[in-house]
């Protein structure tokens, strides 16, 4: 495990240190602990320095959110495995090893745990559940999770499988290939940011595992709650630029189809006098074409450059949209598997 660096990226977290660093010390063996703090306004500095004093930190300059607080911190981290994870997880026993079992596989660039729910262990959490996958019109889903929707863990997804992307809440990964690639897209701050890396490393001919037989406990929303509106904000502007990078068809037509979905989803939160949400969604397309479309339309052209062969793996072909809201389906395995690549 000498060759694994766990990485916990904390802000203004000390309660969620408090809670969870020791269950990551008890059951982590040999692997190196390292917490990077994103410019904390709590005491989390001065509670790791004093009462974990054994325990690496890495002090970021400012906030950068998830992304750039990642990528700063891992510049400064040699190791051949990073495994991200959540301030707000408790791991359990023995959960490195089926980990490091998945990543002998040499096209394997990372994969993740099965993620229950902290509060009911017997669910799965929505940042994750059992694996990601990613619907035709890039709209994210789970094993386990499909939108707010999430199942009961009664074994049924405790299979390993391969995967359209990883969950950043606990994530294995190659160092080398993190970096290859730039990292995560400083541009999303926050959210999405881990399907777009896994996306462009799938575009390389890399592939994404989940490993059931790891259990974690994932509290979720530890710094912005699932219905918070800045949270909401940010995932549909995170989508269009995640698009607008990786989507290898004529591009103008899918966004401007997405602007039609996202409209209908505005048009929900306007009925439903859901008025913060309904502005968020308003925002996010405003920021993303006023901002940040020409600067992703680079990137796209750098992606492409680089990319070799897409594993399509954990791509569905069909709706996830028509699937949950047409046809009343509420359970992944309920979905029409052959659409699945």
């Amino acid at each position: 495990m000498e060759n694994i660096a766990i990485v916990i990226l904390n802000w203004n977290g000390k309660d969620w240190l408090e809670q969870f660093l020791p269950s990551v010390i008890k059951h982590s063996g040999s692997a190196r602990i390292v917490v990077a703090d994103n410019a904390s306004e709590d005491d989390s500095v001065k509670y790791l320095q004093e009462d974990f004093p054994s325990i690496e930190l890495v002090q970021n300059a400012t906030n950068g959110g998830f992304a750039k607080g990642y990528n700063d911190a891992l510049k400064k981290i040699t190791a051949e495995f990073y495994v991200l994870l959540n301030n707000d997880i408790e791991v359990t026993e023995n959960w490195l090893a089926p980990l490091m079992a998945t990543m002998q596989n040499k096209n394997v660039a990372g994969c993740q745990p099965k993620i229950l729910s902290y509060a009911r262990k017997t669910q799965f959490e929505h940042a994750g559940a059992a694996g990601g996958f990613i619907d035709k019109n890039y709209f994210p889903f789970c094993r386990g999770r499909l939108f707010n929707e999430v199942e009961n863990d009664s074994g049924q997804y405790d299979g390993e499988s391969e995967i359209f992307w990883a969950s950043g809440a606990c994530l294995m990964i190659r160092s080398e290939l993190f970096h290859k690639v730039g990292g995560f897209d400083e541009d999303f701050f926050a959210h999405m940011e881990e399907i777009d890396l896994c996306w462009r490393l799938k575009k390389m001919n890399y592939s994404f595992m989940v490993s059931p037989t790891s259990v974690v406990y994932h509290v979720g929303g530890g710094t912005l709650p699932y219905n918070s509106s800045n949270k909401i904000y940010l995932n549909f502007r995170n989508n269009l630029i995640m698009i607008a990078k990786n989507h290898e068809g004529p591009l103008f037509f899918k966004l401007f189809y997405r602007m039609i979905l996202d409209g209908i989803a505005g048009a929900k939160f306007l009925f439903s006098r859901e008025y913060k949400s309904l502005f968020a969604v308003f925002k996010a397309h405003y920021s993303f074409r006023k901002d940040l479309f020409k600067k992703t339309l680079k990137k796209r052209k750098a992606i492409k450059e680089q990319s070799t062969e897409f594993n399509a793996k954990g791509y569905y072909s069909g709706s996830i949209l028509w699937a949950f809201f047409f046809k009343k389906i509420r359970k992944f395995e309920e979905l029409n598997q052959r659409l699945f690549k």
